[in-house]
């Protein structure tokens, strides 16, 4: 197997592939966009799961630094109505097996694990092309290029890697979140901080709602959901915080005042994420020398499971081309044959939570689903 592996993105996938192939004496060089680690905000919290993202934490030797990250008590969850009705109301017990940890210090503890130079930063690919006899070249944004023996593509939604395998691109999904915070809550938001309790709330209603979580020392991380068309945000301005804000609060006129106030009262400027995916079986024919993981292979809509598959994908093609490393397109069918029906399953999971948070039965449909009885208004 040729040990001249490069991955392009430093996300939490990218970096657990290398981690593990570092673990087998397999060198590889990860190409990221951003300037440093410290570049950018990771977003929040992320609940590691106990059959993926687990699991692939102790493939990449690291399930003891894991433990120290997380948050106790941030699996607690509550369920509001837009009048602030708390419908739900589940603590954490300690007995949920999927802890909360931040996104950012999950993946500066990968970034840990690697040897110094691992990481290239500052380096956006532009497009990639293949050479022949598996061989392809990665041109970046600032001109130059690198050869490479295996590329994977790490590189999220909007891949400059997936054209050399699919010529599938991701589609707006007919709705969007914008992201915001709030500090010291406990102080300066008190009725903020307590309609999201100790770890995670659910304030839904058809095609919108309030998504928040509880991180460190009182911030509030909220996501703030609706389903308009792409021109409705792009008449915003979001270079005008007051003014966007604003515009996104009036569409919950009539909400209880507490949950207004979760983008109201933001602390920081209103972000706009647009969400997009896949086709649900997106797949591809086996070319040699090239593959995709996490987002840049099946994008979904929001399941709960990106950053968990994104990492199994990691440490699932890094087992691969440890157990066949002798032959690089034995490991690349292997892990590709598992990772298709993996992703097509998480992807058909994400439509039906899409569906069970804002369709017509939320929030309630959201209540059924964890308690397991039936709940109606």
């Amino acid at each position: 197997m040729t040990t001249d592996v490069t991955i392009i993105g430093a996300g939490l996938g990218g970096l657990t592939l290398a981690r593990v192939l570092h673990l087998h004496g397999i060198p590889a060089t990860v190409y990221e966009a951003e300037a440093s680690s410290m570049a950018r905000a990771q977003g929040g919290m992320l609940d590691i799961h106990e059959d993926s993202g687990q699991p692939a934490l102790r493939t990449a030797g690291l399930m003891d630094e894991f433990r120290g990250l997380i948050l106790e008590g941030r699996q607690a969850i509550r369920v509001l109505d837009p009048a602030g009705t708390v419908l739900l109301d589940k603590a954490d017990d300690g007995t949920g097996g999927n802890p909360e940890v931040l996104r950012g210090e999950l993946r500066q503890l990968l970034l840990d694990s690697l040897p110094a130079g691992t990481v290239r930063w500052g380096h956006k690919a532009s497009g990639a092309r293949a050479l022949g006899a598996g061989r392809h070249e990665v041109t970046f944004a600032d001109g130059t290029t690198v050869t490479t023996g295996l590329l994977v593509g790490a590189d999220g939604a909007w891949s400059r890697v997936r054209p050399l395998l699919s010529g599938a691109a991701p589609e707006y999904i007919g709705m969007s979140y914008v992201e915001t915070s709030l500090f010291d809550a406990d102080i300066r938001h008190p009725a903020g901080a307590k309609a999201v309790g100790s770890g995670s709330l659910f304030a839904l209603a058809p095609g919108k709602g309030f998504l928040a979580h509880r991180e460190r020392a009182g911030t509030l991380h909220t996501y703030v959901m609706l389903a308009r068309p792409r021109d409705w945000f792009a008449d915003i301005d979001f270079t005008d915080a007051a003014a966007a804000t604003a515009r996104i609060a009036r569409e919950f006129d009539g909400w209880a005042p507490e949950l207004i106030a979760l983008i109201a009262d933001g602390d920081t400027a209103p972000v706009l994420r647009s969400l997009y995916a896949l086709p649900v079986e997106h797949r591809w024919e086996r070319q040699p020398g090239v593959t995709l993981l996490g987002d840049a292979a099946h994008l979904s809509l929001p399941n709960g499971e990106g950053a968990n598959l994104a990492m199994y994908d990691g440490a699932e093609l890094g087992k691969a081309l440890t157990a066949h490393h002798e032959d690089t397109e034995a490991a690349l069918t292997a892990y590709e044959q598992a990772m298709f029906p993996r992703g097509a399953a998480a992807a058909a999971e994400g439509v039906q939570v899409h569906e069970m948070f804002y369709g017509a039965g939320a929030p309630h449909s959201l209540i059924t689903m964890m308690t397991g009885h039936e709940h109606t208004p």
